[in-house]
C-alpha cells in the first residue's frame, strides 16, 4: 500500500529527527528521544502508530528486538517477585537508546500494588454495585495511581467468569454472568486507559485456583464462545490495550501455545491488535510455539525466550516475520496509548487522597447486600434506631480490616478500617461492648446485656485467595539444569509439599467454619435482635442458620474504608445498594461438582443460577437479589429487540418514605421448555427521592439469545419461543412475561397477535 507524498515526507523527517536525538539520549522519558518523537508524531497525525512502530524497530538491533519478548529482568529475581511486586514496576521490554519505556507492569484488581495506595472493594463487591458508572470511575482512579506509580501498564480487568464459589480467586472476578461481567469490565478498561494501558485476565476459561498450572479444561464450542468468551470481547471492544493469558490448558493445549485461542479467535475473528502476555514465570511452556500461536510477552523474566529465541532465530526455527510482528504489536500498542492518554502525569499526591477514599467509601457502601431484615417491634430491625444506647459487636473479624487475599492482587493501603472502629466513629454516643467469639459464653453475656448484637463473621486469606505456591508447575523454565536431572524431582517434590502450606486457594467447603455458625447460634439465643455481617469474596452458604437471624447483610472485603461504609449502611446514613453477582443456593449439591485437585474438568454451560433454574431447584437468594431500606416498583412499558440489541423502557417508582436505589435487570427465557433458564439481557441501577418515579431506558445484549455456527462463525437467533420481563432478580415465574419480539414489530401487533397485557 503506498503512502501518500505528505506521509512520505512526514516518515523522513521523523527518521532524521529521531535519528539525531537518539545519539544523545539514554533517558526513559517520552521527550528528546526516537520514542518521544515517535509518539509527538503519531499525536499529531503525522504518522499512525503501524508506521511508527516499523520506524522504532528500523533503529533497533536484532537483540533488543528480541528483547521486546520478554521481562528485563534476570531469572535470579525470581525468588524475589513477591518482595519486588509491592515496590516497583515490573518492566518488559525497555530500550533506553532509544527511550522506549517498555511495559511497567502493575497488578490492580482492587487498587494498585506498588506502594501505600487506595484499597478498594474486592472486584465481586463492585460487580454487586451494579453500577458501571461508578466502576468506571474506580478504573480512573486505579489507573491514575498506577501512573502515579511509576507504571504504564496495569493488569486489573479480570473477568473470568465465577463457574463456582469455591474458586479461591472469585474475589478478583464480577460474578457468574456473562452480560455483567462484560459491562463492569469494560467500564474498569475505559476508566484504566485514560492513564495506564489496560490488560484483561486470564484468557481463558481460568476458574479454579489449586490446579491451575495443570489442569485442562474440555468445552464445547457452544459454552466456549456463547458464555465464556463473549465478556471477553466486550472489554477489548471497550478498548483493553492487552490479553494476559492463562496458565490452563484448554483442550490440551496450554494456552500460551492454544493458537485456536490466541490467533484464532483473538485475532483472525476478534480482529484485537493490541499485545498478549503470558501469566508470570510459569506460564510459558515453549519460546518459539508460543510467539508462533499469538502470545507476544514472556512476564515478567528473562527465561525460555531469552534462552531459546536468538538461536531459533539464527537456525530459522522461527521466521523474522513472526518475531517482528510480536514486535510491531508492542511498540504500536505503546506508541498509542502514550499518545492518547492524558498527558500531564499525575502526582503521586493523588494517591490514596481524600478524594480516592471517598470514592472507595462510596463504592463499599453501595456494595453491601443486604439479604435479610425482619421487623423486630414496630419497624425492621435495620437501620439501627437512631435511640440504640447499648451495642454489642461481636466475632473475630470485627476488629479487623479485612481486605482480602494476600496474593498477587494484594494493596497495602496507607490506613484501614474495620468494622468495629466504623461503628465507634459512626455512634461516638453510643456504649459499644465488644467479644472476640472464641469464649462462646462470654459472647452470649455481651449480646444479652446489649439492645442489638451484631456479629461478624465470614473469610479470610487464609481461607480463600491466589495460592502464590502450588504443585504442578513446571520448573524447566528456570533453565535446562532444572528441566531434568537430579534438580528436578527435588524441586517438584517441594512446591507440591509448599502449596500444602501456603495460604489462599480455593475454598473446601461453602459454609462459614464450624466455630463461626455456632457463635451465631449462640448470640441469637441470647439476643434475638441480632444483625449477621458476612465477610467474603464469593457464597457462603446460610441454610443452618439464616431461619434464626432476623437481619443479614454481605459486606464482601470492602477495602480501605469498608468499615466507615458498613457503620454507615447499619446507622442508615446511606443505603445497601448491593445485589448479589451470583446466586446463593441452599446446597453445594445445586452447584456444579467442583475438585480442588481434579487435573482434567469439563466446563458447560450449567452453572450458578443458570443450573438451578435448569434443575428446578428454588435458591436460597436468587441472582440479582437485594433488599432496601424503602420500596420501589417497577413496570416494563415497551420493548425493542433483534439479533444486534435493543432497548426496554421501565418506569420505576419509589413507594417508601426515604430515598433508595434499586437495579432494574431485564432477563430473557426460551419459554417453550419446561424450565425456563433466566438469560441477563440488561440492566440499571436507579436511585430515586420517595415518591418519585421516572422512565429508564435500559440497553439491551443481544448475545444471550444468539448461537454460534462453529463452521461458519456466523451468529444467528437460537431456536425457542423467548419471552421477556423486567425483574428486581432473576425471576422464579414468566407467568407475566411479554413475547421478546423484533423491532420491526409494534407493541400494538404484539396485543392483536398473542393476547397479553401491555
Amino acid at each position: 500500500m503506498e503512502m501518500n507524498a505528505g506521509r512520505r515526507a512526514a516518515r523522513a523527517q521523523y527518521g532524521r529527527r529521531a535519528g539525531r536525538r537518539a545519539a544523545s539520549t539514554d533517558t526513559m522519558t517520552t521527550e528528546g528521544n526516537a520514542y518521544g518523537e515517535a509518539v509527538r508524531a503519531v499525536r499529531a497525525g503525522e504518522l499512525d502508530a503501524d508506521e511508527a512502530a516499523d520506524q522504532l524497530i528500523d533503529q533497533m538491533t536484532v537483540e533488543e528486538v528480541l528483547g521486546l519478548l520478554d521481562g528485563d529482568s534476570p531469572r535470579l529475581l525470581l525468588p524475589l517477585i513477591p518482595i519486588l511486586h509491592g515496590r516497583r514496576p515490573f518492566v518488559a521490554g525497555a530500550v533506553s537508546r532509544l527511550g522506549i519505556p517498555g511495559i511497567r507492569f502493575s497488578d490492580g484488581a482492587r487498587g494498585v500494588v506498588i506502594g501505600a495506595c487506595t484499597a478498594f472493594p474486592v472486584t465481586i463487591a463492585r460487580a454487586a454495585t451494579w453500577d458501571p458508572l461508578l466502576e468506571e470511575r474506580v478504573g480512573l482512579a486505579i489507573g491514575l495511581e498506577t501512573r502515579a506509580r511509576g507504571a504504564n501498564y496495569s493488569a486489573s480487568v479480570c473477568v473470568n467468569l465465577l463457574r463456582h464459589p469455591a474458586w479461591g480467586r472469585a474475589q478478583e472476578c464480577y460474578g457468574e454472568d456473562p452480560v455483567l461481567t462484560g459491562r463492569m469490565g469494560s467500564a474498569l478498561t475505559r476508566g484504566v486507559r485514560v492513564h495506564a494501558m489496560a490488560c484483561v485476565k486470564h484468557f481463558a476459561l481460568n476458574s479454579m485456583e489449586n490446579e491451575r498450572f495443570e489442569v485442562d479444561v474440555s468445552v464445547d464450542e457452544h459454552a466456549l464462545h456463547e458464555v465464556y468468551l463473549p465478556h471477553f470481547k466486550a472489554v477489548l471492544e471497550a478498548g483493553a490495550d492487552s490479553v494476559m493469558s492463562s496458565y490452563n490448558r484448554v483442550r490440551g493445549e496450554y494456552m500460551d501455545v492454544n493458537r485456536a485461542l490466541l490467533t484464532g479467535v483473538l485475532r483472525n475473528e476478534w480482529g484485537f491488535s493490541g499485545f498478549v502476555t503470558s501469566d508470570w514465570v510459569f506460564g510459558t511452556h515453549d519460546a518459539v510455539v508460543s510467539i508462533q500461536a499469538g502470545m507476544d510477552v514472556e512476564m515478567p523474566l528473562r527465561l525460555l525466550r531469552a534462552r531459546d529465541l536468538p538461536t531459533a532465530l539464527r537456525r530459522g526455527d522461527v521466521a523474522r516475520a513472526t518475531v517482528l510482528r510480536s514486535a510491531r504489536r508492542i511498540l504500536r500498542t505503546g506508541v498509542l496509548h502514550a499518545a492518547t492518554r492524558e498527558v500531564a502525569r499525575p502526582s503521586a499526591a493523588l494517591i490514596a487522597s481524600p478524594a480516592h477514599r471517598a470514592l472507595a467509601r462510596q463504592v463499599a457502601e453501595e456494595s453491601i447486600v443486604l439479604l435479610k431484615n425482619e421487623t423486630s417491634g414496630a419497624a425492621p430491625l435495620l437501620p439501627l434506631a437512631p435511640t440504640i444506647r447499648h451495642l454489642a459487636v461481636i466475632g473475630r473479624l470485627a476488629p479487623r480490616a479485612n481486605l482480602g487475599d494476600h496474593g498477587s492482587s494484594r494493596v497495602r493501603p496507607p490506613s484501614a478500617v474495620s468494622p468495629l472502629r466504623g461503628l465507634r466513629e459512626a455512634l461516638p454516643s453510643v456504649r459499644i461492648t465488644t467479644a472476640s467469639g472464641t469464649n462462646e459464653r462470654a459472647a452470649a453475656a455481651v449480646a444479652a446485656a446489649a439492645e442489638t448484637a451484631i456479629v461478624v463473621v465470614g473469610l479470610d486469606q487464609h481461607d480463600e485467595g491466589e495460592s502464590v505456591v502450588t504443585g504442578g508447575v513446571d520448573v524447566g523454565v528456570l533453565g535446562r539444569e532444572f528441566g531434568s536431572g537430579f534438580l528436578r524431582r527435588p524441586l517438584i517434590g517441594l512446591a507440591h509439599l509448599a502449596s500444602r502450606f501456603v495460604r489462599g486457594g480455593d475454598r473446601s467447603s461453602l459454609n462459614l467454619r464450624p466455630s463461626d455458625v455456632r457463635l451465631i447460634r449462640t448470640v441469637v439465643a441470647a439476643n434475638p435482635r441480632t444483625i449477621v455481617v458476612l465477610i467474603g469474596g464469593s457464597a457462603i452458604l446460610t441454610e443452618a442458620w439464616r431461619d434464626r437471624v432476623p437481619a443479614l447483610l454481605l459486606a464482601w472485603y470492602g477495602g480501605m474504608e469498608g468499615g466507615r461504609a458498613l457503620a454507615n449502611v447499619l446507622t442508615g446514613g446511606a443505603e445497601p445498594g448491593g445485589r448479589l453477582p451470583f446466586v446463593l443456593p441452599t446446597d453445594a449439591a445445586h452447584l456444579p461438582s467442583f475438585d480442588r485437585a481434579a487435573k482434567s474438568v469439563i466446563y458447560d454451560d450449567k452453572w450458578g443460577q443458570r443450573r438451578l433454574d435448569g434443575e428446578g431447584h428454588a435458591p436460597a437468594f436468587p441472582f440479582g437479589f437485594g433488599l432496601g431500606y424503602t420500596t420501589i416498583e417497577h413496570r416494563l412499558l415497551d420493548h425493542r429487540f433483534d439479533d444486534s440489541g435493543g432497548s426496554a423502557d421501565v418506569l420505576v417508582t419509589n413507594t417508601g418514605d426515604r430515598e433508595g436505589s434499586t437495579v432494574v435487570q431485564i432477563y430473557a427465557a426460551d419459554v417453550s421448555i419446561r424450565r425456563p433458564v433466566a438469560q441477563l439481557l440488561g440492566f440499571q441501577k436507579v436511585k430515586l427521592q420517595p415518591g418519585v418515579e421516572t422512565t429508564v431506558r435500559i440497553t439491551l445484549d443481544a448475545g444471550p439469545t444468539l448461537q454460534r455456527d462453529p463452521a461458519t462463525r456466523r451468529w444467528s437467533t437460537r431456536a425457542g419461543d423467548w419471552a421477556v420481563l423486567a425483574a428486581q432478580h432473576s425471576p422464579a415465574s414468566w407467568a407475566d412475561a411479554r413475547q421478546l419480539r423484533h423491532a420491526e414489530k409494534s407493541i400494538d401487533e404484539e396485543s392483536a397477535s398473542d393476547g397479553r397485557p401491555t
